[in-house]
């Protein structure tokens, strides 16, 4: 993931795309933040690709809060700067999944956990952000986990 991301920042400086420098630069500054924080008495702290759309999902979460608070102050071009950066940032995120793929993956997931009521949603919640990061908006996602365990 770091590697194309790091292809890509090559060819957004050789095509002098400002916007794109700059948001490819704020991602791997990100990442590094995070390999940095992650790091143990050993050193290591390399993040997986999984860690990494993590990272980006939450990046692209933020600037959607952003854009909003802009648009709802009147500056238009601090939020167009913002979706921007969100198309930029989405094209390393897998294809989002579809409404009958999301319950397809939360009926899999109650079944998997064992989760039977409303006390199991954090189970849930983590098995798939585990296995569905980057594909899904969780947020969107916990008022329908609730509905199938409720």
């Amino acid at each position: 993931m770091r590697n194309r991301i790091n292809a890509a920042l090559k060819e957004a400086m050789l095509a002098k795309d400002q916007v794109r420098i700059a948001t490819l630069r704020l991602i791997l500054a990100a990442i590094k933040d995070k390999e940095i924080d992650a790091r143990g008495p050993e050193g290591e702290g390399e993040l997986s690709d999984q860690d990494v759309l993590a990272l980006l999902s939450t990046m692209v979460k933020q600037r959607k809060e952003s854009a909003r608070t802009y648009e709802e102050a009147g500056r238009l071009e601090l939020a167009q700067r913002e979706n921007d950066e969100i198309a930029i940032i989405k094209e390393f995120l897998p294809k989002p999944l579809s409404k009958a793929e999301v319950q397809k993956a939360i009926d899999a997931a109650i079944r998997d956990t064992g989760a039977s009521s409303i006390r199991d949603m954090g189970k849930v919640m983590a098995a798939l952000k585990a296995s569905h990061a980057g594909r899904m908006d969780f947020g969107a996602v916990g008022p329908e986990v609730k509905a199938a365990l409720g």
